[in-house]
């Protein structure tokens, strides 16, 4: 950690969460994530060692906290880093008011975005009988979501249900619609694809709670 040497608490808290990385970790935290697996899924680019450094000084600083789980080593926020929410949602809410938001046009890693989308389903919305949805995106490996009893699973391959429906197309359309720069029926325009029964594709954008700060619109220019 590098300290700035100034007694300002903005800069002291620089020094802990400014590396690159920490706030990540915190959101994944915020975001349910206990293991340490379970955090990386949320940040694939993270190598192994630079994780095990952050959240190793989130804990002596006091904002996280070890525990032993059944099976194996789990994290959780203390009540100092539960108090960063804050900070977190004021991040997103000025990134997606005044940063630039060109999804067709921005490196995005898909895994990420799924596993928000199972974080943020709507379990009443969502049918009753399990089934899969592929996700076949242009350029890019093929993923499912396992939409099975109101919850959703993310997963690299089909864990054995019936494929229902299939998402096609360019990532942009569907990381724009999901980070609230499209509308659904922009981003099919843009090239996102459904197949299935008529029910379930006209149904699909209403299974989710979009991403967190998808309302928050962009600053006039």
């Amino acid at each position: 950690m590098v300290a700035h040497g100034q007694f300002c608490a903005v800069a002291r808290t620089q020094d802990l969460l400014g590396g690159r990385w920490t706030l990540l970790v915190v959101r994944e935290l915020l975001c349910g994530a206990r293991r340490f697996n379970d955090v990386r899924r949320g940040i694939p680019r993270i190598s192994r060692t630079v994780l095990s450094e952050r959240l190793q000084a989130l804990v002596e600083a006091g904002v996280a906290r070890r525990l032993e789980g059944h099976s194996g080593p789990e994290y959780e926020l203390t009540a100092a880093g539960r108090d960063l929410v804050g900070i977190i949602a004021a991040l997103g809410t000025w990134g997606q008011r005044w940063l630039p938001r060109p999804a067709d046009r921005e490196v995005i890693d898909l895994d990420p975005l799924l596993l928000d989308m199972q974080r943020r389903v709507r379990p009443a919305a969502a049918p009753a009988e399990p089934f899969v949805v592929r996700i076949a995106l242009k350029d890019l490996p093929v993923r499912f979501l396992l939409m099975k009893d109101g919850d959703v699973a993310a997963c690299g391959h089909n864990p054995g249900f019936p494929e229902m429906l299939e998402v096609s197309g360019p990532l942009g359309a569907l990381a724009g619609w999901w980070r609230g720069d499209l509308s659904f029926a922009e981003a099919r325009r843009r090239g996102l694809a459904l197949s299935g029964p008529r029910s379930m594709t006209g149904a699909f954008p209403r299974w989710f709670d979009r991403y967190l700060f998808a309302d928050v619109a962009p600053a006039a220019s």
